[in-house]
């Protein structure tokens, strides 16, 4: 209908008129209350963002000198913070003159990655680099794989052509059309 006696009806009703595809040929419009059709866009926009999970970067830091098992105990929450679906920034922090040894830091942060790869829980998404006075990395966590369907089983069609039922073979079907008797009948 032309715009003009659209506008009319829709003032006649209290209501806006509204255009709902503009790229649409003609262009496709609605009439409606504007406002309660604005509240209710957003309202639909806070429900989504509410089953939205927020991707954190959680720090796990450690000094360059640093003992076997307090490396592990890092390692270990470093893992479980990536089971729990947040990104792991790994950082050692270097004091002093141990800056002019980068290599411990690389090799304890590579040391780290191993761990994390062997658990499973963790790709590198960022490799080692010096930022100031800390050598870091950052990993990300393996999506989990989403377990296949089981199938059921589906039930046998009958045949068209009057052929056999499918729970018999293709020998009893043969012994039938030629005449015999089935052995199972006995």
């Amino acid at each position: 209908m032309p715009t003009i006696q659209a506008l009319n009806m829709a003032r006649e009703q209290g209501l806006d008129l509204v255009e709902v595809a503009p790229n649409a040929s003609p262009p496709v419009c609605r009439v409606l209350d504007f406002g309660k059709f604005k509240y209710e866009q957003a309202k639909k926009e806070r429900e989504a963002h509410k089953h939205q999970k927020q991707v954190e970067v959680r720090d796990v830091r450690f000094k360059a000198k640093i003992g076997q098992h307090d490396l592990d105990l890092k390692g270990r929450t470093a893992a479980k913070l990536l089971r729990a679906g947040d990104k792991v920034k790994v950082s050692v922090l270097f004091r002093g003159r141990e800056i002019t040894h980068p290599e411990i830091g690389r090799e304890l942060l590579q040391r780290i990655s191993a761990y994390l790869a062997e658990q499973a829980v963790g790709t590198i998404e960022k490799p080692i680099g010096m930022e100031g006075r800390f050598m870091t990395m950052i990993i990300a966590p393996i999506a989990p794989k989403a377990a296949p369907k089981p199938k059921a089983p589906r039930a046998p069609r009958p045949a068209a052509d009057g052929a056999a039922p499918p729970e018999e073979g293709a020998l009893a079907a043969a012994l039938k059309s030629a005449g015999v008797a089935s052995t199972e009948q006995a």
